[in-house]
């Protein structure tokens, strides 16, 4: 559905970018031409997937960083950018999460999932930003929140707050900094079960056909869909689309906010009998 070279203009920097759905969009984009530089705290992952990308003939670099310290973050920037060029797009990829009864969390829980997700969004932001004013640039910022940033969520409340706190950065910064040419966009993605986000998330198979069963669509997403709408996102067919967050969830969100959504489970001899109770007519 992309026409060739969609992103050849692009040098996108991911944090969190070497494993998951990171790796995933980084994949992507490099298929469509763009360059890659990729953001983590793990050499040793960051090294075999930019070994991946030589591979498969995407020109890429990586940093080692931790994006909850400003001066790791400028410093990759400034390794990315001496091997691959300016950086024009900046995805806010990197989290942290896990499920647990609120009232058992520790400071140091609550901070370090806080920490990466929305001081790390916010430090990234800001480095690219204050970068792209100063050359007079254009940019782009893509925010991978949730679709509990718009609603909430009990046993997942600092990662919540993390993502509402991204997505109100979304559309604040849009509009803020949308006169130098900067734009952000987020996607607000339902249930893509990857190996560490779903050892943390839903790590028994009960808990997993849970979340399958809230989904209308009847499975989980593949991180070919989420970078496939990514790359959408970030390339300048999009060039327009500043502020908004695009959820991709099967229909779970709006499945599980109607009010009478629940009455998919009644079956057609239990719908007449309730028109016979409500006056209606029998099918």
């Amino acid at each position: 559905m992309f026409k060739d070279r969609l992103l050849e203009n692009k040098v996108i920097l991911i944090t969190g970018g070497a494993t998951g759905l990171g790796r995933a969009m980084a994949l992507r984009f490099g298929e469509l031409g763009a360059c890659i530089g990729i953001m983590s705290r793990k050499e040793e992952n960051l090294k075999i997937a930019h070994e991946e990308f030589k591979s498969k003939g995407i020109k890429s670099s990586y940093a080692v960083g931790d994006v909850r310290k400003p001066d790791e973050i400028k410093a990759a920037v400034d390794k990315i950018e001496k091997e691959l060029g300016k950086i024009n797009v900046l995805i806010n990829n990197a989290a942290g999460n896990f499920i647990s009864p609120t009232e058992k969390l520790s400071p140091n829980a609550v901070d370090s999932i806080l920490g990466i997700v929305l001081h790390g969004t916010m430090y990234c932001t800001i480095e690219m930003g204050k970068r792209w004013i100063d050359r007079k640039i254009k940019g782009t910022v893509l925010n991978i929140v949730t679709t509990y940033a718009f609603s909430g969520s009990g046993y997942v409340v600092p990662s919540a707050a993390a993502k509402a706190g991204v997505l109100a950065v979304t559309r604040s910064l849009a509009a803020e900094w949308g006169k130098y040419g900067i734009r952000h966009v987020a996607i607000a993605p339902g249930a893509f079960p990857t190996e560490g986000a779903w050892s943390r998330l839903a790590p028994t198979p009960d808990l997993s056909d849970k979340m399958k069963e809230k989904i209308p669509a009847g499975r989980f997403g593949t991180p070919e869909e989420l970078a496939n709408l990514a790359s959408f996102l970030i390339s300048d067919q999009a060039s327009f689309i500043n502020g908004e967050a695009v959820v991709i969830d099967g229909g779970e969100f709006v499945a599980s906010s109607g009010q009478f959504n629940f009455l998919s489970s009644v079956t057609d001899e239990q719908w007449n009998d309730l028109r016979k109770i409500t006056g209606g007519k029998k099918s």
